[in-house]
């Protein structure tokens, strides 16, 4: 019994020698001066930006916040002192002699930007390396001093270029003639906003020719245009080569897509006569024998030479081929 009330003794004055201790820490914090609040509006060390940039500017530079770029708990989260270096004359105002404007950042984005194209997109890259800009040196936006600024809003909540319905429109701003074949009558479904560039094309480089995702125009075009792909038993070289051989991507007046109408598209390539099976011989553009100036065939009406050879792309028919059904 004795051991008992000794144990409780002992407990209560531990607790008693706790409380006193959180007292005396609790009375020696009050007397520190309070520090002041760092404020930090949308990332780590950006205070001493935000304190003249804020939510009025314009344009709205804070906006940062709303995009993957202000996301506070990714280690990876940049600060602006990331992308427009530590900037020192611009936050303390120290103007060169004879000077009544407060100097720019170490890097600046804007169209007007004095900063080197190389330099802008290398701030950029210290993040964004690899994956799809791996062939971002040696591309032809690289080649001729595009930088990831006059593609990308960074500031925004929603960049432009990343958005189906508006990509195009970022893309057409220097692809002039491309803005103006998707406005003919055979086109992609681009002003529907099903298909855009960065379908096809990989604006930071690509090992493949036109700068498009695959390594070849006709592994891009098959990405969707799969039942083209083969393989066939009869394959028409022109079309294994490549699709633009025939058809433009970008827009055309005839339909679908087609660089020339036929039988003048198929005459491209064969330019003699028509086959020695055909009891007719005709060539290909339905005169007699080659001879021109003759009373057109039949075959060369309505479809042309697609009356006949309609599996254009490649066939499996047992027949002989010649790409018939």
């Amino acid at each position: 019994m004795k051991n008992v009330k000794r144990l409780v003794t002992a407990a209560t004055w531990s607790m008693v020698a706790a409380l006193m201790l959180m007292a005396s820490v609790s009375s020696v914090r009050a007397q520190e001066p309070e520090k002041a609040v760092r404020k930090d509006l949308v990332l780590r060390d950006d205070a001493r930006c935000t304190r003249c940039h804020d939510a009025e500017d314009n344009p709205k530079i804070l906006e940062i916040g709303k995009s993957k770029h202000g996301v506070r708990g990714d280690a990876r989260t940049p600060t602006c002192t990331s992308c427009h270096g530590e900037s020192d004359a611009h936050v303390n105002n120290v103007r060169p002699a004879g000077s009544n404007e407060r100097p720019k950042p170490d890097r600046t984005f804007t169209k007007s930007s004095s900063t080197p194209p190389e330099e802008r997109a290398d701030a950029c890259l210290n993040c964004h390396r690899g994956t799809n800009r791996t062939h971002w040196q040696g591309s032809s936006h690289q080649a001729n001093q595009v930088a990831c600024s006059n593609c990308h809003t960074v500031h925004a909540a929603v960049d432009p270029v990343l958005q189906k319905k508006t990509q195009t429109q970022v893309c057409f701003a220097c692809h002039r003639e491309q803005r103006a074949d998707s406005l003919k009558i055979s086109t992609h479904p681009v002003k529907e906003g099903k298909v855009v560039c960065s379908d096809c094309h990989n604006p930071h480089g690509s090992p493949g020719p036109s700068m498009v995702k695959k390594n070849t125009i006709n592994e891009t075009c098959h990405v969707c245009h799969a039942e083209k792909r083969g393989p066939f038993l009869w394959e028409h070289l022109p079309v294994a080569e490549n699709c633009a051989n025939c058809h433009t991507p970008h827009g055309s007046n005839l339909a679908p897509l087609l660089v020339s109408r036929a039988p003048w598209l198929c005459q491209s390539c064969h330019d003699g006569q028509h086959s020695s099976e055909n009891p007719v011989g005709r060539n290909a553009a339905g005169n007699q024998a080659g001879l021109t100036n003759q009373s057109p065939s039949n075959q060369a009406l309505g479809r042309a030479c697609l009356n006949c050879h309609s599996v254009i792309h490649g066939s499996n028919s047992p027949n002989g081929g010649y790409f018939q059904r």
